[in-house]
């Protein structure tokens, strides 16, 4: 492999969750509970071509990202689109579900991460560490957590 293609794949983030499918789908999708462990989104609808944005500051710069829905496949797999207002690049976030027993495996890649500008800000080691917050952390604090409210 050349250290092209290496620079060219993904970040790919792989945790297991000791809480349902559905549980952890509707985390990934419903807008008040992506506001508890995600980013603070406007809105979000799990429906192909849906735009949505977030704002993120970051040692004193603001990350203005614009997302577009491109695949949902209920309670399996949701992508969208990840890029930064005003920069260069395009890239693709893929999360996907895997049922493991009684508990639910998450695939997060996140790929094109070579398209963004060569600075430190956007360095792959930024994103490895930041998506393995957001998932490894953050969501699984959120999806293993217990709800009075729930069903499933």
């Amino acid at each position: 492999m050349t250290t092209e293609q290496n620079v060219a794949e993904g970040v790919v983030v792989e945790r297991t969750f000791d809480a349902s499918i559905t549980r952890v789908w509707k985390a990934l999708t419903d807008v008040d509970q992506m506001r508890q462990w995600y980013f603070d989104l406007k809105e979000f609808k799990a429906e192909v071509g849906f735009e949505f944005e977030f704002v993120v500051e970051h040692e004193g710069t603001t990350y203005h990202h614009l997302c577009r829905v491109t695949e949902v496949i209920p309670q399996k797999k949701i992508a969208y689109t990840w890029r930064y207002k005003g920069e260069p690049g395009d890239s693709l976030v893929t999360i996907e579900l895997f049922p493991e027993s009684n508990m639910t495996r998450l695939r997060l890649t996140h790929q094109g991460l070579e398209t963004f500008p060569k600075t430190p800000a956007y360095a792959r080691k930024n994103f490895e560490a930041g998506w393995t917050a957001i998932i490894g952390t953050e969501l699984k604090k959120f999806v293993e957590r217990k709800h009075d409210d729930e069903k499933d």
